[in-house]
């Protein structure tokens, strides 16, 4: 249960209340706005039933990180563990932990983005960065107190959001149905979308924000060393909370396309559509009662990532890849140093105010190491082939091949069609690779 927590409570952050406005305004059409969450599930459900096949075999922390070094390197893996703290994991949570802030602000108006307590534009200290700050601050000494502490924060709060996303389907399904939205949604299902590359591409594209929605849940890998009964433990977690939290995406837009039209999703004011959504159902209330709702969302969610991605960089450490500190544990076996290190510089990226820019880079990133990790399963069945597998990728070669082919045609799409998202990308992983040679030249010199 704790192991499919993280996973449920890591991927369900604030995406799935707002990206839907964007996906819209791509696509433009409400069936092509369920398919691209409809496909980013079954990729992302196939990825991690594949992904359980290495955790089973090497259920130590660090997780990807692991899996990329064995499968093709320390180089891979380093520059994995390179990208994960630079922005991919931290920038994540500073986003997360500003979310929550934002949120709070309904309630404490002088909570703002406009608030500020020290200086001005970029070079100052706002109201929002400051809760943000503080999040952060408490959520890493929590998980400073040991896994069981960490997954306590994490059991109740993944509860609870995932209950308040339930109660949101509900609503919308047995008594938020909305006349004007059923016509105007489902009367013409396939306005504006056919059968062609055109609709690949609008999908392939659009599916930018889902799959930023959906990730995360291969944090889980990263705490293997602590999971009991890794081996049938870890795969069973990626599998079900995956299929869970898809399961309330795809079942959220549909509540979505039953309450609002899809110009009303298009437009909703500051992309906020699940505010919008309820404020339909239930009146002016609606606002206040999802503002909390994505505040215990956020909370959760940034524990989970905070949780996870201090053992990436133990593991790293414990190669003599990363500072060597973080590579201990303290009296309650948390890799605190590690903890600590990543606490400040996610702290940092919150008051650059440039996290949000920096998640788009990764997109392409993340994606990226999903697909050597994947391709990684093929080449250590080769080179491995009598490693103990206590499980085995299901659908193997069939599904894994599926995942690296429709995941290549992502890459190639976002090349061509968002190159902002990709480039900058690229150029932070490759920075990597001098950081690595002067990194190893410098340990084996020690």
């Amino acid at each position: 249960m704790d192991a499919t927590t993280l996973v449920v409570g890591s991927m369900i952050g604030s995406g799935i209340f707002i990206v839907a406005a964007d996906i819209g305004r791509q696509v433009n059409s409400p069936a092509l706005l369920l398919m691209t969450w409809v496909a980013t599930a079954v990729l992302t459900l196939i990825a991690a039933i594949s992904y359980g096949e290495l955790a089973a075999m090497m259920p130590h922390a660090g997780g990807q990180y692991v899996y990329l070094r064995e499968s093709f390197g320390p180089l891979a893996g380093f520059l994995y563990g390179w990208t994960l703290f630079l922005v991919i994991q931290t920038g994540t949570i500073a986003a997360v932990a500003v979310a929550f802030a934002k949120f709070l602000g309904v309630f404490v108006p002088a909570i703002s983005a406009k608030n500020y307590l020290l200086g001005s534009g970029r070079i100052g200290l706002t109201t929002q960065q400051l809760i943000a700050i503080l999040v952060i601050a408490v959520l890493t000494a929590i998980n400073a107190r040991g896994i069981r502490t960490g997954a306590v924060v994490q059991n109740v709060f993944t509860f609870a959001k995932t209950a308040a996303l339930l109660g949101l389907v509900l609503l919308g399904l047995f008594v938020g149905r909305n006349a004007q939205a059923l016509a105007a949604n489902f009367t013409d299902f396939w306005q504006n979308s056919h059968w062609d590359f055109h609709t690949v591409r609008l999908v392939g594209v659009a599916m930018v924000g889902a799959l930023f929605s959906a990730d995360a849940w291969n944090n889980v890998t990263f705490t293997g060393a602590e999971v009991r009964n890794p081996k049938r433990n870890l795969p069973l977690a990626l599998g079900l909370g995956v299929a869970i939290v898809m399961t309330l995406y795809i079942a959220t837009n549909f509540v979505y396309l039953n309450v609002l039209p899809l110009a009303s999703i298009q437009n909703a004011p500051e992309d906020r559509v699940a505010t919008a959504a309820a404020a339909a159902m239930l009146g002016p209330v609606a606002v206040q009662l999802m503002a909390a709702a994505i505040m215990v969302s956020t909370f959760g969610c940034a524990n989970g990532l905070i949780l996870a991605g201090a053992r990436v960089y133990f593991a790293m450490a414990r190669d003599s890849l990363f500072f060597r500190r973080a590579g201990h544990l303290n009296a309650r076996h948390a890799p605190v140093f590690a903890l600590v290190i990543q606490g400040i510089w996610t702290m940092l990226l919150t008051l650059s105010g440039s996290y949000n820019e920096l998640l788009d880079y990764v997109i392409f990133a993340v994606l990226l190491f999903y697909v050597l990790t994947i391709a990684g399963i093929f080449k250590l069945r080769r080179t491995r082939p009598d490693a103990p597998r206590p499980y085995r990728a299901l659908g193997y070669p069939v599904l894994p091949a599926a995942y690296i082919a429709a995941a290549g045609l992502i890459e190639i799409l976002l090349l061509l069609y968002k190159p902002k998202y990709t480039w900058p990308g690229l150029i932070i992983v490759l920075l990597g690779v001098p950081v690595y040679f002067v990194w190893h030249k410098k340990e084996v010199q020690a």
